[in-house]
């Protein structure tokens, strides 16, 4: 039985917690904070329930695995999980709008065809296939195996994007853009794309083509909702920690990584306190807690800011409204007219004054006092926090939240009964980059390995990453994977080749 001291209580955190103390290893996890779940956070206030992290949850099979392989309860057993359906509904600045059913391609295809004309829907079916192409060429490599050595056989962008004549010669769509440019060859397609990207903290302009198995994964394997919030699955997964005899310690903020005979040894806390340990997890930046460089020449290594800017975050805007409202989808998506403008002002460090604005309106007693109330979620990919753009700037929050409840308005039209937001509203909370930091996008195959992760190892035998800044990178789903790698590297040790 090995001591294992994990850094964090983050979602990747914990999941490799969970099946390292299966495997018969004693686990602490040490986290500053004074509660489990990362960045999977909640706000509560006067009977409504807000999710202030991710709001939907795909490829639950991720979870479903780490329960089976932690215990006898099935994941359904201790969270709701609800199909949403329809997944999503989306408004073009052109007036066009169109509401895309759950987990099928067939009826994705037939609702872009009614709803934006002849062929549109014939191009996305198109381009769902060669994103399953994609899919299937790098899910293993990137998605289920550590990143070796070797990462540079990921350096190929896997996405099968067909030759076009352009500019008197024949080319292929290396970016999110240029397929929905190309490929798609609608504003309102290429929209549908790129504000997908947005939404993962991508620049669309020059995100690898591989990046269209993103929207393939949502719509192949569907968008679940968890009752009472996301924030119930962080709840479920410390609960399924501590019934596995993980112990947590919060309000302990680990500043240094122990080193001894050349690996790691322990952690040691703010108040000088120094824990033993065989080997350390680290859910957090680990560069800051190490005495020496983690990656040495040819290693991927951490994604760095742009042009000194910091990487996009996310600025939200929860909304407790009276009155029952009468959502025609959980998820509404209001896009940019100008998808590339708004992309160059979010990665340059500047405020997007037309972005895309996602609504959530879950349709969940849980999350409101009662039914005579509604809580609302409205947010947009945004500049990050700590350049050109100062989050605590009082004005500019409250003049932002006011742009995003413009936008979002849309979704609320035709509801005549219960009227628009701003005659709905009791009170709003706004919420920044400067409070919920920076989006951490998954790993992509594509040149030069610019959208991949570090790997789960380090230059420190001992020390492992985990969670959203390791391999495979960020999202609910591949914090779970990164979790499983982590506890197979340990339990198995270097010759670990992931799941089968």
């Amino acid at each position: 039985m090995a001591r294992i001291a994990v850094i964090g209580a983050g979602m990747g955190a914990m999941a490799a917690a969970a099946r390292l103390a299966v495997a018969g290893h004693r686990v602490t996890v040490y986290e500053r904070s004074a509660t489990y779940g990362g960045a999977v956070g909640s706000f509560e206030r006067e009977g409504f329930v807000f999710d202030t992290g991710p709001a939907l949850l795909h490829l639950p099979a991720v979870w479903r695995d780490l329960f089976l392989k932690t215990g006898r309860e099935p994941l359904e057993k201790c969270v709701g999980l609800v199909q949403v359906d329809p997944a999503s509904r989306h408004l073009f600045a052109d007036g066009a709008e169109v509401s895309l059913p759950n987990a099928s391609r067939a009826g994705i295809v037939s609702a872009l065809e009614a709803a934006l004309g002849a062929g549109a829907g014939e191009r996305w079916g198109e381009f769902l296939g060669r994103a399953r192409d994609a899919w299937d060429r790098s899910r293993r490599p990137l998605l289920e195996e550590p990143l070796w050595s070797d990462w540079r056989m990921l350096e190929r962008d896997p996405y099968p994007a067909p030759r076009q004549r352009r500019l008197l010669r024949s080319r292929q769509a290396s970016t999110v853009a240029e397929i929905g440019a190309w490929e798609l060859a609608d504003p309102r397609l290429a929209a549908l794309l790129e504000g997908c990207a947005l939404g993962y903290g991508l620049d669309p302009r020059h995100a690898p083509a591989s990046a269209a198995l993103l929207p393939y994964m949502e719509q192949t394997f569907g968008s679940w909702y968890v009752e009472g919030g996301l924030r119930e699955l962080a709840r479920a997964v410390y609960e399924r920690c501590l019934a596995r005899r993980v112990e947590f310690v919060f309000g302990a903020e680990v500043t240094a990584v122990v080193e001894r005979d050349g690996r790691a040894a322990g952690v040691e806390l703010a108040d000088g306190t120094a824990v033993d340990a065989d080997h350390v997890v680290a859910g957090a930046d680990a560069a800051g807690l190490v005495g020496r460089e983690l990656w040495k020449d040819g290693d991927i290594r951490p994604r760095q800011e742009a042009g000194g800017e910091p990487l996009p975050g996310r600025f939200t805007v929860l909304l407790a409204l009276r009155g029952a409202g009468s959502p025609t989808a959980h998820r509404s998506v209001v896009h940019s007219p100008d998808t590339g403008a708004e992309a160059a002002a979010v990665f340059g460090g500047r405020v997007a004054e037309l972005p895309t604005v996602t609504v959530l309106r879950p349709d969940d007693p849980r999350t409101r006092p009662d039914g005579g109330h509604e809580a609302v979620s409205v947010s947009a990919t945004v500049a990050g926090h700590g350049g050109s753009v100062d989050w605590h700037d009082k004005a500019l929050r409250e003049r932002y939240a006011e742009v995003l409840i413009d936008t979002a308005e849309r979704a609320f039209a035709g509801e005549t009964a219960a009227g628009g937001i701003r005659e709905r509203l009791l009170w709003q909370e706004i919420l920044t980059p400067a409070e919920t930091g920076r989006i951490s996008p998954p790993s992509l195959a594509g040149p030069g390995g610019r959208h991949l992760h570090p790997a789960n190892t380090t230059g420190l035998p001992g020390l492992y990453l985990v969670g959203g800044l390791a391999h495979p990178g960020g999202g609910l789903a591949h914090a779970g994977m990164s979790g499983a790698l982590v506890a197979g590297l340990i339990v198995e040790g270097p010759g670990f080749r992931g799941s089968q």
